[in-house]
């Protein structure tokens, strides 16, 4: 997965969630990095923010002078197009509040860039930073005159000119009703954006099918529709394209209608999907009213896979994948159902072998699990530990490590881990990446390499603006000396997204071992990259992905997940008495 290097996205990684997490103590207030895409080029000229940073103890403007004389002297030596990188050198001496280096470095990128709206969206925020208002609405006005879809910019002009003006929040919009006008103005301006920005829109529907739902959304905007339930519809359009990178969102990346959603209206039950069944598993303040483990037939009259069918209607995945939608909806049930039952003030359920209908209290806190207990023995996206004398257990739950950021924390993990595996002759080793959301392709690659017995190409397609030389992944690569050579075993479910898709299309062509567990949340295909655009009447914001990347394995469907050799799940008893039974199997597997 291919994420923004932008202050976001690296807590994002860091943080190894999907589209749900805020990070930092302030809102990221510019646009200055949302479009660059990291790349991750694999050239062989040298970085030329390396050799700058290997010069720290020189003054800035000496450093930049260095720069400007290796341009002339060394051309080819080192990489002068990358953008993304000087960038985040400035970002690096900005976000230290350093800055006397950071304008200076800002100034070199213009002047490098000249046709970059995000250089002087850069130089805006840096000046913002130093209190000089002037200078900043300067930059920030150049950058949204390039680039008018740069909403962070225009809000930023707005605020300098009327700091007394304080803008609406989305959870302040909930209830808001906006022109009927505006709202269809705005699905027309969703659709159209997405054709444009996203490569791959109209892989899984038909154009004329996308344009269809657009105005069937349309026809249901009435005088009294809310910001809410626009919100919603505005979700059918987005999921209906397929693409796990591309979805609503709020300022912080979280899941917009569970953020904006009052807890009293948020439905008022800790419920789990298992096996196309609902069951409640945590009754909160409606213990007087049902149990644990009661089956829920419907809800305020609607069948429980009928309400199911709408929620996935609006719930995004990679190519529609069924698993994925269904992990979704076990933590954003409590927002889903309000949403799909047309945000209702009270919930009333049918339970299986239960006369009658049964009126639950309203909620008075926000049910979710991020994590299913039962599988979650690792507190760390990245485990090690030797079971039953023979057996390795890898739990690699992120590859949220990027060669530019922490991908030397991957490494050492790895590493060390086989140091141990080949010092104690282990025989069996069982990778688990449940609920691994992706990340970069260094980790993917590298563990690769550990279990390759020949050489490998990762990607067979890497396609993103401004591209001129090879990604990382698209040369050949060779196993590393101490690879493993024992029986691996591979544990995977809906979760898996992204780069995991990529890692296991991998596994699966080059037969590495046993796949158990349920259909990966991903593939081989994926479109990533992030460009946010915002609709202009409702200010409602979406991240578009804005690139393409293949694994080699191509010959897999593109409209299904990862398939496991052997399918199984947790049971709803294996999740109430916390018992893994799909790690459990795997170990039972290699007993044998």
């Amino acid at each position: 997965m291919k994420y923004m290097p932008n202050i976001y996205a690296i807590c994002l990684t860091m943080l190894s969630c999907f589209l749900f997490y805020a990070c930092g103590n302030k809102p990221f207030s510019t646009n200055s990095i949302h479009e660059l895409q990291t790349n991750e080029v694999q050239t062989k000229k040298t970085s030329i923010v390396a050799k700058l940073k290997e010069n720290a103890q020189l003054p800035i403007e000496e450093r930049i002078a260095l720069y400007h004389q290796l341009k002339k002297e060394n051309f080819e030596l080192y990489d002068f197009a990358n953008e993304t990188e000087l960038t985040l050198y400035g970002y690096s001496f900005l976000w230290d509040n350093n800055l006397d280096d950071a304008i200076p470095i800002f100034g070199l990128i213009i002047a490098e860039f000249p046709n970059s709206a995000n250089a002087y969206d850069s130089m805006g925020e840096a000046y913002l930073q130093a209190k000089d208002s002037a200078k900043a609405l300067q930059f920030y006005s150049k950058s949204l005159q390039m680039n008018p879809d740069n909403f962070f910019a225009e809000d930023l002009i707005q605020k300098i000119k009327f700091p007394t003006i304080k803008p609406l929040t989305s959870k302040e919009k909930f209830s808001k009703i906006y022109d009927k006008k505006e709202y269809l103005a705005d699905l027309d301006q969703l659709g159209q954006k997405l054709l444009s920005v996203h490569p791959h829109a109209l892989k899984f529907i038909s154009k004329d099918q996308f344009l269809k739902n657009i105005e069937n959304k349309k026809s249901l905007i009435t005088d009294k529709t809310t910001y809410a339930e626009f919100a919603w519809h505005c979700n059918a359009i987005i999921a209906s394209i397929g693409c796990s990178h591309t979805a609503s969102s709020t300022m912080q990346n979280d899941y917009h209608e569970f953020s904006i959603l009052p807890i009293e209206n948020s439905f008022p039950l800790q419920v789990r999907l298992i096996n196309k069944q609902l069951f409640v598993v945590n009754p909160m303040n409606n213990a007087d009213k049902v149990k644990v483990k009661d089956e829920i037939l419907s809800i305020n009259g609607i069948e429980t896979q009928k309400l199911l069918s709408i929620i996935y209607d609006h719930t995004v995945s990679q190519a529609n994948i069924q698993t994925a939608k269904t992990q979704r909806f076990n933590t954003f049930f409590a927002a889903q159902i309000p949403y799909a039952l047309g945000l209702p003030k009270t919930f009333e359920i049918v339970v299986k072998e239960k006369n009658g209908s049964i009126q639950l209290h309203k909620a008075t806190k926000m049910a979710t699990e991020l994590y299913d207990a039962s599988i979650n023995s690792c507190s760390n996206d990245l485990c090690f530990e030797i079971v039953e004398g023979n057996t390795a257990v890898l739990t690699i739950a992120s590859f949220n490590y990027y060669e530019w950021n922490n991908y030397a924390v991957f490494k050492s993990f790895l590493d060390s881990s086989m140091k141990e595996i080949n010092n104690k002759k282990i025989k069996n080793l069982l990778i688990d990446v449940r609920y691994n959301r992706g990340g970069s392709q260094y980790p993917s690659i590298y563990l690769l390499q550990h279990l390759m017995d020949k050489s490998f190409t990762y990607y067979s397609k890497v396609e993103s603006e401004g591209k001129t030389d090879k990604n990382y992944g698209e040369d050949v690569f060779h196993p590393v000396e101490n690879r493993f050579k024992g029986k691996v075993y591979f544990l995977m479910d809906g979760n898996g997204h992204s780069t995991t898709g990529h890692f296991m299309s991998l596994v699966k062509v080059h037969n590495l071992g046993t796949i158990i567990g349920e259909e990966l949340g991903s593939n081989q295909f994926c479109t990533a990259g992030q460009t946010l655009f915002r609709l202009r009447n409702t200010k409602f914001v979406i991240s578009s992905a804005n690139n393409t990347h293949v694994s080699i394995a191509t010959k897999l469907p593109d409209n299904v997940g990862i398939l496991p050799d052997i399918f199984l799940t947790q049971s709803i008893d294996d999740y109430l008495n916390r018992v893994d039974a799909v790690k459990n199997y795997a170990l039972k597997l290699i007993r044998k």
